[in-house]
């Protein structure tokens, strides 16, 4: 190859590698249990007038200031903190929820569903932003919006909806929410606020209208349904308020701690705003009014295992692992199923220099973990860490060939399964397991060629 041409090669996969790792950055999932548990309850119901399991649909927090909601790699709804932002009532997310509800019972999204069963949530959403596609299948259109700084064409393509599906979505979300006896007015109200959006140009419209094309005839039609069937009169749990108002809080803390202090002034004592606060000053790096703030809160609601989890979580930033197993082991006695936190304590355990009791208590936990996780990267990537600390390093490899095969890295868990059976007794489970892995692999190698 020509020596220029190898150089160009290069410095254009440089370039190509930044680009995507800024738009990796710009929006990536969030895991935080409070919230999902929150998002659980409030779709249970609605799953029920579907028809559907009390676990047959996930919700995905996205960090991004972008106001979008979409269903993507199967019955996964993603959520943006923007969007939740943007919401001023629990029923106003409900809403949104229930109509996201409608396109996956309608069938409006099921490419891409086989190959993105055995997926990251990462990875799906790398491959709705376009980024995966860019990289891995040659896509031009796909590579040229990352290479311009924008995913929004490719993300469009994939998501983008008929107005007839709309509609339909919408007559779905209705139906839902009358048979679960949840006021609709909220779907209405967010569909108002983004109202005005339809007349601008679409570089100047948001991700969510982009691709649910939004109409005031739409609205019109939502309003005459909801009078002819809907009961506004319904009243919702105020402790649904209370949620929202706590998971407003909770990602503004998190997120852009600076504005804390100019969205709660000093004189709001409630819940929401005293938790804000608490995650701003750890956010902040201010050690000690971070821990006063989450003892006071812990003080008012002691049995809370969000906040044991929040407080066992600064420890561990703080430098005080090993104060935070208490915390932890509190938070998953209250929430005992609560894999996320499981996590958290199991990656505490690891790190809390305790020995090898501590990394086998670590292991169970995690494995434990799994069972509610099989997504998860992170717990992989744990377990591979206890198991090499202990000398296993077989098991280690089957564990970092499981969190590749999630990011869709599928040569290199082919590898490090490979390997792992080398050193393996065939007999044993863990040499089923990597077996089994391998026939896993070679069928998503067809289903994405």
């Amino acid at each position: 190859m020509e020596p220029r041409l190898k150089i160009f090669i290069l410095c254009l996969m440089t370039v190509l590698a930044a680009l995507v790792s800024s738009s990796a950055h710009a929006q990536v999932i969030i895991r935080d249990t409070e919230i999902e548990n929150t998002f659980k309850s409030w779709i249970t119901p609605l799953l029920e007038s579907a028809g559907m399991g009390d676990e047959s649909v996930n919700l995905i927090l996205v960090q991004s200031p972008e106001i979008n909601a979409f269903v993507a790699g199967g019955a996964n709804i993603f959520i943006y903190t923007g969007l939740i932002n943007k919401t001023e009532t629990p029923e106003e997310l409900i809403g949104v929820m229930a109509h996201e509800l409608g396109h996956i019972t309608g069938g409006h999204l099921i490419r891409g569903r086989q190959a993105m069963e055995r997926a990251s949530y990462e990875s799906i959403l790398g491959t709705v932003l376009g980024i995966g596609a860019a990289i891995l299948s040659g896509n031009g259109e796909a590579a040229n919006a990352v290479i311009t700084g924008s995913s929004s064409l490719a993300q469009r393509r994939y998501l983008a909806h008929s107005r007839v599906q709309e509609s339909s979505a919408d007559q779905a979300a209705l139906k839902f929410m009358d048979s679960a006896q949840i006021n609709p007015k909220g779907l209405i109200s967010f569909m108002e606020k983004l109202e005005s959006e339809e007349f601008l140009p679409a570089e100047r419209q948001s991700e969510y209208v982009r691709t649910h094309p939004l109409t005031r005839n739409r609205i019109s039609i939502l309003e005459n349904k909801v009078e002819q069937s809907g009961d506004l009169s319904i009243a919702t749990p105020p402790s649904w308020s209370d949620e929202h108002a706590r998971m407003k809080a909770k990602l503004l803390g998190f997120i852009d701690p600076g504005r804390v202090q100019w969205t709660y002034n000093d004189s709001d004592t409630s819940i929401p705003a005293r938790y804000a606060r608490a995650i701003a000053k750890y956010r902040e790096n201010r050690v000690d009014q971070a821990l006063a703030e989450i003892d006071s809160l812990l003080a008012l609601e002691p049995d809370n295992p969000y906040f044991q989890e929040l407080k066992g979580q600064m420890l561990v930033a703080f430098g005080r692992v090993a104060e935070s197993l208490p915390y932890y082991r509190k938070a998953v006695t209250g929430a005992p199923e609560a894999s996320l936190i499981r996590i958290d304590l199991g990656k505490a355990l690891i790190e809390s220099r305790g020995g090898d009791d501590s990394l086998r208590e670590a292991i169970k936990i995690l494995e434990r973990a799994l069972i509610d996780e099989p997504r998860s990267t992170r717990a992989h990537r744990l377990l591979a860490t206890a198991y090499g600390k202990l000398g296993n390093e077989p098991v280690a490899k089957l564990h970092l060939a499981e969190e590749a095969v999630l990011q869709r890295r599928l040569p290199y868990a082919k590898e490090l399964v490979n390997n792992a059976l080398a050193s393996l007794d065939q007999g044993s489970r863990e040499a089923l397991q990597a077996r089994d892995l391998l026939a896993d692999i070679a069928v998503l190698e067809t289903q994405e060629e």
